[in-house]
């Protein structure tokens, strides 16, 4: 939905020095601190829409290409928009809006920004950063079956693991079960040192990570203590029923069609189960018989199940992450 700013409020500058030039009078009715967040992320901007901004006072300055500006006018009609019921913009309201117009989306952003989504661990808050992060927060709430799908550094785990134990805190569900494939990428698991649990630990490590930086090493070890996580090997979920549970397969893609059957048909009453996978990153012998295939094309439109496309759009980790995907992406066409 496209939302109209009276003329008084916003206004073509054609009698300034550079005829380029336009500018945005900002309304005096707005309470929020947008005002704020756009003096302070004005580089972000402009690398958004490719134009120049400054601030004077109450105005907008803003030259450049004249589709660029007019997608910058009706980005802030949003923001503007939205700004009249909300009190407040995050810096994840701003991050998920200039993704949302880097996507052109920007006509939701006003509708996308007054539906707020959080996921409350441990008295932090964990916000999703983009819009495909928040449309994969929605499906796991909706659904009891979910596909994060998306390349490395997109959130998928992470969310996954903060929803689980967002369950888990509020009582939700009894335990949370997260499983992988044990896969070697190109290193022999049997050169490792130790038994068998000590070989497979490291495999493990992102899941450890994400739940240490949620609840903490001493809460992590006193759940998997008492068996109220459970982390294993996705071999030891054949011949298993786990209800009242939040079960996360992560590593998806590095399943055969088999095991993928096998997991899927684990879970029983009031679980919830997310399987995550980057299908750019397949270390299987014959990549194209990952079971991740198969199973998001025959599942696609079962109610109760969702999958969800991340794309380097959504990458969360340090900048270079993501111009070291398109860097190979563009290498392997």
């Amino acid at each position: 939905m496209t939302f109209a700013i009276e003329k008084a409020i916003i206004q073509q500058q054609h009698t300034m020095t550079n005829s380029n030039t336009e500018e945005i009078i900002y309304p005096e009715n707005i309470k929020s601190n947008l005002l704020e967040v756009i003096e302070n992320n004005i580089l972000a901007f402009e690398s958004t829409f490719g134009i120049a901004i400054a601030m004077r006072g109450n105005k907008i300055m803003f030259k450049g290409d004249v589709s660029q500006k007019r997608n910058f006018r009706k980005f802030m009609e949003n923001l503007f928009e939205a700004s009249k019921t909300r009190a407040k913009l995050s810096d994840s309201d701003l991050k998920i809006s200039l993704n949302m117009a880097d996507q052109g989306k920007i006509d939701l952003i006003s509708e996308e920004l007054n539906s707020q989504v959080i996921i409350k661990v441990n008295g932090k808050e964990v916000l999703p950063r983009t819009f495909n992060q928040k449309s994969y927060i929605k499906a796991m709430i909706k659904n009891d079956l979910v596909f994060g799908i998306g390349p490395a550094g997109t959130g998928k785990t992470y969310l996954a693991i903060a929803m689980a134990l967002n369950y888990l805190l509020n009582r939700q569900i009894d335990r949370i079960v997260l499983t992988r494939p044990v896969v070697e990428a190109g290193e022999k698991l049997g050169f490792l040192p130790g038994d068998i649990q000590q070989k497979v630990n490291p495999y493990f490590r992102p899941l450890y990570d994400s739940l240490y930086q949620l609840v903490g090493f001493e809460k992590t070890a006193d759940l998997l203590e008492k068996e109220i996580i459970e982390i294993a090997p996705l071999a030891y979920m054949r011949g298993r029923t786990i209800s009242n549970a939040f079960i996360i397969l992560d590593e998806g893609q590095n399943t055969l069609n088999s095991q993928m059957k096998m997991f899927l048909t684990r879970f029983g009453q009031n679980s919830k189960v997310v399987i995550t996978a980057d299908i750019s990153q397949i270390d299987l012998p014959e990549p194209k018989k990952s079971g991740i295939f198969n199973a998001i094309k025959i599942l696609n439109n079962i109610k109760g199940i969702s999958i969800s496309h991340l794309t380097k759009k959504d990458v969360v980790r340090h900048s270079l992450v993501k111009r070291i995907i398109e860097a190979y992406e563009k290498s392997e066409t």
